[in-house]
């Protein structure tokens, strides 16, 4: 049964969940002081449901049977049944606990998630872009390229923190230069649009390369996103060097973009597989160049600092961090929360 409750504390052990479209991770957090017990990375294309996943993969191997659990997942949440965007596993809660045992179940956006992790990320885990200084204590974005693009906001007031969760990589994008004027009329579009998603994500790495290609007239030869950014990184395929250098460009836009919108003078991250393995593009020129140019509003941009998120597990961390102190971050669980009804 839905419970619209406030109420914040669930029970321990904690099953915790990061779902994405590709990947699905999960740890079993015991009590708020244990470290959490690590499980292998779940390729979601493996099993049939999430259930399927947890039982395999969790509650046959653990001897930590979890009471409740949090799970991020890649899609809005909307009612009963959860439908991932980029994935064909459907989260229901009730059957979780009907099926799993478990008490209580929370189910929150993936990048709220990730949103979590920045709060109080130790500098160890984020790679600096650009010269900015310190990021001040204050709102900030984390946007995310891999299946598809997580955009999540993170407001400060009375010293509380309140992951703003949304679809902000479905937004619009369009050509600027001379250069996309040539391009963008070759990308694959949704329904008559380009969308931030389609150009900032695995599947947006091949389609700015393929665009390129057709811009220039010439077959393209790769079809993967990871042989893509790795002839662009070592500089072997001149088409696939400039799909990084675009990506970066339009990554940038973007994530200024999202600054603006939420006033992120605590920062900019970027979170996700692809951010991680595009670092060396990312500190080229383009990415903080295209984040700065947002007249008339450009001298402010160039004082918010961008980061690269290289965490290994920064969801799974931003929940645990949610799980052991709930109290200290503005979530709501209206409308996200299930429990075990007696």
């Amino acid at each position: 049964m839905l419970d619209d409750t406030r109420s914040e504390d669930l029970p321990f052990p904690i099953l915790i969940g990061d779902i994405g479209g590709t990947n699905a991770r999960f740890s079993i957090l015991a009590d708020a002081n244990a470290d959490p017990e690590q499980f292998p990375i779940v390729q979601t294309a493996n099993f049939p449901t999430i259930d399927d996943a947890i039982r395999t993969i969790v509650l046959e191997k653990s001897p930590l049977k979890p009471r409740s659990a949090i799970l991020a997942v890649a899609g809005p949440i909307d009612g009963d049944e959860i439908d991932l965007t980029n994935c064909n596993w459907v989260v229901r809660p009730r059957n979780m606990i009907q099926n799993l045992g478990f008490e209580d179940v929370l189910v929150v956006n993936d990048f709220e998630a990730q949103a979590l992790a920045v709060a109080a990320l130790p500098e160890q885990y984020r790679e600096k872009l650009g010269a900015s200084g310190e990021p001040h204590l204050a709102s900030r974005v984390v946007l995310g390229p891999g299946t598809g693009l997580g955009v999540a906001g993170l407001l400060h007031a009375r010293d509380t923190w309140f992951p703003v969760p949304g679809e902000g990589g479905h937004v619009d994008v369009g050509p600027r230069s001379e250069r996309d004027f040539q391009i963008f009329p070759h990308l694959r579009r949704i329904e008559g649009r380009v969308s931030a998603e389609e150009i900032l994500s695995g599947r947006g790495v091949v389609n700015i390369y393929q665009a390129i290609c057709a811009a220039d007239g010439i077959a393209p030869t790769l079809t993967l996103p990871a042989d893509v950014t790795a002839h662009g990184l070592d500089g072997s395929n001149p088409q696939a060097v400039e799909t990084l250098s675009l990506l970066a460009t339009y990554l940038g836009r973007v994530a200024g973009d999202m600054a603006l919108i939420f006033m992120a003078r605590g920062g900019v991250y970027l979170a996700g597989g692809i951010s991680q393995k595009i670092i060396p593009a990312l500190k080229g020129p383009q990415f903080r160049a295209a984040f700065e140019d947002k007249a008339p509003h450009s001298e402010l941009m160039a004082t918010i600092p961008t980061y690269v998120v290289t965490h290994p597990q920064a969801a799974l961390a931003g929940l645990a961090s949610f799980a052991r102190m709930p109290a200290a971050y503005g979530i709501s669980m209206d409308g996200r929360r299930w429990r075990h009804q007696a």
